[in-house]
């Protein structure tokens, strides 16, 4: 039995509680230890302190600790104490807190980025009937104003590109066939990768850092300045005065585009081959005409065509949903580069399986 005489606050002389861990150290009969509190004056934490010791000691030896002899407050307070989780338990469940909460946060996020999609594309859709039927509000000289912008002034980046990717695959064929005296072969090489695969994708990809990421940031700039809202109050649709003149002129321009870059890649890919395998250009673009065939053309052509699509939505997307801020153009722009390489990178290879199923 412990006794507690007295007043148990912080200013007075207190007993410490050595003594009682002593003691039931030394008593090996012990098997349980209870209160009295009859005695007991005014008190604080301290007294908790004393008796929180007292049942962590007992509890390690085994020994039952009756605590119905202490003060309501104090019997409470213990509760709340014997309750309260372990630090480590605490970050854990904080830990898997905000886990779940980040996982929930982002599928949010991507289903309601899912639902702004498909809106924005069945707006577009609906415009473009409209504009088949000459009842969009879209005007001819913003469709040749884009066509220039993603159409010629995109010459120099693209030739630049398009040619160093013919020479790389051209080398990397040259390493490989000249062991096997097959070095010809490396207009069959280039040509068919360009002309099939390589001359959209880069087409695709330097569209979407050029044009795409213009797009996001125009649109952007004018849905943060409101110009876009003002369009709306005067019962202009912006998707059809401004998305329509930007998909049409680049899914116009992607094609033609794509067949400069199929050129440009080829010359490349000659001019390696004439340098380092002494192959004329005669033999090379006459081995590169029977290798490449009309199909494969027209199957870099209508890739080409769709990634024009992928980009320009991405693109006039991103523009639309920018948030308010003085960085919601800049991340317009990047969100726009990032999900058209995805998009396009994604179609190549599903562009690949359908047409190996084809057999094209």
């Amino acid at each position: 039995m412990v006794e507690l005489m007295g007043s148990w606050r912080l200013g007075n002389a207190l007993p410490p509680a050595t003594e009682i861990d002593r003691q039931l150290k030394s008593d090996g009969r012990l098997r349980r230890v209870a209160f009295d509190s009859t005695q007991l004056g005014a008190w604080d934490t301290s007294l908790l302190a004393f008796v929180v010791r007292i049942i962590r000691s007992g509890s390690a030896r085994g020994i039952e600790i009756d605590s119905s002899g202490l003060p309501e407050g104090v019997q409470h307070l213990l509760r709340l104490v014997e309750s309260k989780p372990s630090r480590s338990t605490s970050e854990a469940v904080s830990r898997w807190r905000a886990m779940l909460h980040n996982l929930g946060t982002a599928t949010l996020s991507f289903f309601e980025a899912g639902l702004s999609l498909f809106d924005f594309v069945g707006l577009t859709v609906l415009a473009f009937l409209k504009l088949l039927t000459g009842r969009a509000r879209m005007r001819f000289s913003d469709l040749m104003f884009q066509v220039q912008a993603c159409g010629v002034q995109a010459l120099g980046i693209l030739s630049l590109i398009s040619f160093l990717v013919g020479t790389i695959l051209a080398f990397m064929g040259a390493v490989q066939l000249r062991q096997f005296g097959a070095s010809i072969y490396i207009a069959d090489l280039v040509g068919i990768g360009i002309a099939r695969d390589m001359g959209a994708m880069m087409t695709a990809i330097i569209m979407a850092g050029r044009t795409g990421a213009a797009y996001a940031a125009e649109l952007g700039s004018m849905k943060v300045s409101e110009e876009i809202d003002a369009l709306s109050t005067m019962g202009i649709s912006p998707i059809e005065f401004l998305v329509l003149p930007r998909l049409i002129a680049l899914v116009m321009m992607m094609p033609l585009l794509c067949l400069y870059a199929d050129f440009l890649g080829m010359l490349g890919g000659s001019a390696v081959a004439a340098t380092v395998l002494n192959i004329s250009f005669v033999s090379y673009f006459g081995r590169t005409a029977a290798a490449v065939s009309l199909v494969s053309f027209l199957g870099g052509l209508f890739k080409a065509t769709i990634y024009g699509v992928l980009v320009a939505v991405a693109g006039c997307w991103r523009g639309f949903e920018a948030q308010a801020g003085s960085s919601a153009v800049g991340e317009a722009a990047t969100a726009a580069v990032v999900d058209s390489i995805v998009w396009v990178v994604t179609a190549c290879g599903l562009f690949a399986v359908i047409f190996n199923v084809m057999h094209l």
